[in-house]
This record gives C-alpha cells, sequence and structure tokens, in this order.
C-alpha cells in the first residue's frame, strides 16, 4: 500500500462532506502553559471563562536558564552574581518582631520512606534528596538551638520505624541517615503509626519546652490501622504542632492536621514547588515557633549545669555514663560528676541539663532579632571611606552617581515595586539603623 499524507475518505461521499472532513492546519492549537490560542475559533467562547480561571502553577512552565542573561564578555558571571547578592539581600530583610519563642525545643522529624520517594521530579530521586536536605536540616537545627532535642522516625511498610532516638547530638542523627542511603523505599507509608510514635518519645518531653512533629510526606495515601482522627485529638491534648511539607500534591488529611495541632494556622502545610523551595521549607523549620498557649508564656525557672571539659591525666581512661565507651577526654556534672561526651546533654545519673555558655548565648538570638541593615546610597557612601568591621576601604564615588542620586531623591535602591529582593546595595556598603556604622555588603566576610 502506497503511503498517504491525507485522511481516508470512503467513497460515495459528496464534495461537501469532504470538505468539511479535512482538518485544517492553519489553525494553532494552545497547551497546558500557554493556554487557548487567541483568534482561534474557540476564543470567543472560551475567552470570558478562561479570564475568570486563575492559573495553576503547574500550567506555567518556568525553566531556570531562560532568565540567564549573557553579560557583555559573554559570561553569565554577572547573573551568578546577581542572585548571590539576592540571596544574601533575602537573608537580610528577615523579620525582626520580637516574640516569645520557646528556645528549648523537643522535635521529631518523620520521614517518608514509601514507594512514593523513587519519583524523580525532584532530582536525584525524591528519597535521596530528602535524605540529604534531612541531614542539612539536622546540622542547621541544632546551629539555630543548641540546647534543644531531635529525634527522627521513618515511614515504611505500613509501619512506622525509629531512625534516631530523641538526643542533642547531630553527630548520631546524621550517621543513622547516612545508613538510608543503601536502603531503597518501599510500602506505604502510616501517618498514624508515626504520629503515635511521636507522642510515646515526645510523652516525657518537659512542659517549658515546645513539642515539634515535622513531617515530609511525599505520597497521597496513608495506610493507617485506627481513626487518624482520634490521633489528633491526642496530639492537641499533649500540645505537640505539627507541620506538613509535601512532595506531590495537597492532601486533606494532612492539612486537617496540620490546621488543628496549630491552633487554626493553615500556614505550616505546605507544597514544595521545586528542589530549592523544597530547601527552604524544611530549613524555615529550624526557627523556633511563636509561644501560643498562657501555661508556656508563664516565666519559669529552670536548673541547668556549666561543665567544664576535663581531660585524663596521662593515659587514664575512663567511661563515659552517656554511652558507657572509654575516653579520655570529656565533661563532668557539675551535680554528680558523671562524665559525658558531648554537649548540650542531660546527664543520665541525675538528670541536669549540661550546656555551655555559648549554647545559652546563641539561644536567645531568636528572642532578640537584631534589626536589619539599611542599603546606603551613592549620595551617602562619601560619609565613610572604610568598613567599621574589617576596615577593608570602600570603592570611591562615582560624580554620575551622586548627580543621578540627586536627580531621582530616592534613598533605596536594590529592591524592586514587587518587594523581591533583586540584590544588594548599589555603593557595597550598609549601615545600622541605630549606631549608623558602615559595613560592607558582604556581611558574610566581616
Amino acid at each position: 500500500m502506497a503511503d498517504s499524507d491525507e485522511d481516508y475518505v470512503t467513497d460515495g461521499i459528496s464534495d461537501d462532506d469532504i470538505g468539511a472532513h479535512q482538518v485544517s492546519t492553519s489553525i494553532s492549537h494552545g497547551t497546558r502553559s500557554t493556554g487557548p490560542v487567541k483568534g482561534g475559533p474557540s476564543d470567543s467562547t472560551t475567552r470570558e471563562g478562561a479570564s475568570n480561571r486563575r492559573r495553576a502553577a503547574w500550567e506555567d512552565i518556568q525553566r531556570s536558564w531562560d532568565t540567564v542573561v549573557e553579560g557583555v564578555d559573554g559570561s553569565i558571571n554577572s547573573t551568578v552574581e546577581g542572585l548571590r547578592e539576592a540571596g544574601k539581600r533575602k537573608r537580610l530583610l528577615r523579620d525582626t518582631t520580637p516574640l516569645q519563642r520557646g528556645i528549648i525545643r523537643h522535635l521529631i522529624l518523620i520521614l517518608d520512606l514509601s514507594f512514593a520517594m523513587v519519583e524523580k521530579d525532584l532530582r536525584p530521586t525524591r528519597y535521596l534528596l530528602t535524605i540529604r536536605y534531612a541531614s542539612e536540616f539536622v546540622t542547621e537545627y541544632f546551629e539555630q538551638n543548641p540546647i534543644s532535642q531531635l529525634g527522627i522516625i521513618g515511614m515504611r511498610d505500613g509501619i512506622a520505624i525509629r531512625i534516631s532516638d530523641m538526643s542533642g547530638n547531630p553527630t548520631e542523627h546524621i550517621e543513622r541517615l547516612r545508613t538510608l542511603r543503601t536502603q531503597e523505599p518501599q510500602g506505604n507509608p502510616s501517618l498514624q503509626n508515626a504520629l503515635e510514635m511521636s507522642r510515646a518519645a515526645l510523652f516525657h518531653a518537659p512542659s517549658h519546652g515546645t513539642r515539634e512533629v515535622l513531617i515530609i510526606y511525599g505520597a497521597l495515601l496513608s495506610s493507617d490501622p485506627g481513626d487518624i482522627h482520634q490521633t489528633i485529638n491526642s496530639l492537641i491534648t499533649d500540645r505537640i504542632r505539627v507541620s506538613v511539607v509535601g512532595l506531590a500534591a495537597q492532601v486533606a488529611i494532612c492539612a486537617e492536621l496540620c490546621t488543628r495541632t496549630n491552633s487554626g494556622d493553615d500556614r505550616n502545610y505546605n507544597v514544595a514547588l521545586n528542589e530549592q523551595h523544597f530547601r527552604e521549607l524544611v530549613m524555615a523549620v529550624t526557627t523556633p515557633p511563636v509561644t501560643r498557649t498562657k501555661k508556656q508564656s508563664q516565666s519559669s525557672l529552670l536548673m541547668m549545669g556549666f561543665p567544664s571539659r576535663t581531660l585524663g591525666a596521662g593515659k587514664t581512661m575512663s567511661f563515659c555514663a552517656c554511652h558507657s565507651k572509654l575516653s579520655r577526654g570529656g565533661y563532668l556534672c557539675s551535680r554528680c560528676d558523671s562524665k559525658v561526651c558531648n554537649l548540650p546533654s542531660e546527664c543520665p545519673a541525675c538528670g541536669l541539663t549540661l550546656i555551655l555558655s555559648t549554647h545559652l548565648a546563641r539561644s536567645y538570638h531568636h528572642l532578640f532579632p537584631l534589626r536589619n541593615w539599611v542599603e546606603v546610597p551613592w549620595s551617602s557612601a562619601g560619609k565613610s571611606q572604610s568598613c567599621f568591621s574589617c576596615l577593608v576601604p570602600f570603592p570611591e564615588v562615582p560624580v554620575s552617581r551622586i548627580q543621578v542620586q540627586q536627580q531621582q531623591h530616592t534613598g533605596h535602591v536594590g529592591r524592586g515595586g514587587d518587594g523581591e529582593a533583586k540584590g544588594m546595595s548599589e555603593s557595597g556598603s550598609l549601615s545600622f539603623e541605630i549606631h549608623l556604622k558602615y559595613l560592607i555588603a558582604e556581611a558574610d566576610a566581616c
């Protein structure tokens, strides 16, 4: 049979039917990302309905390489530098509202290890990316909350497995997470079993600390042995707050779980759009939550010990009370002289909380946040010649910049009208509102 590009037409039909049967190739069709084509035959009928419908996020294809602009020299160094400065600017423009927060936190991290994590919509896979971000979260969590506790639980095969116990040692948690790389995700997740195990782990948490659960959820179902609504009621009774980061789509039970355990606040449930957004959602939990209950707001005294590091004389080694391992160095409890390996920790013998003074100082920066820095325009850049912190000289002020600045009468630059971070100060310097000290924009280097 000869090849034919025309449509098959049966015998015995009229010329009018043939014209109606043929498909015109001049009509272009829209896609999910572009919508219906303007000027098409269906444009008049769908324009009114499409104008009233808000486009979903998945309908707009945004590729990162479309926003890259080459410089005059043909490189993209200027674009990369602009993205770096925008990231620094975003960190500088943080919320500085002083709120009462719990500095002693007890958090359970629940990871989805089910079949849904083998998907590759997040590179390399949801499973490997989740383990990587979980390790970074553990490091950042103890950096921001040095006197807090953390435990990790996994969900697979319809049951909950304990990955690491509640402790204040980040090294132990990271080592346990590394062992998951050799395993494969399988089975169905069970939210109820994971939440019940979290309740048991947080049961003995003291009342002066917070009780929190962070769930990284990639599935769209939950294989539960009973009524999960009863578990939610138990979480509310135990004052446990639950936050969920979804990787697939919004699930109704997760939204109800976060809303009811956070006093009606639905901002604790988010779905990751991409890898960067996923990381931002996870790292946002490192900030302590605001204290809501009246019982937690009341002032109370907590006894803590501040031991000094001790080294065994000569080659003398002794057992530690936390792991029962031989070691030369350690910290002696201020109350019972029991030796522990690392701080912060809780004395296994007498239960006294052992920390260093630096740990306590780092925990208070959430309660009294510093004010944001103010950008210095070129017209005011000549008031200081060098950085107040590291004494690095500032660049010379161009005359053309001063003239343009005086004509426009603007005191701030580097932010677009949409409120997003566009870059750093044009003069490369920042000033503090109270002391009026000038520092270079490379705040990370000072």
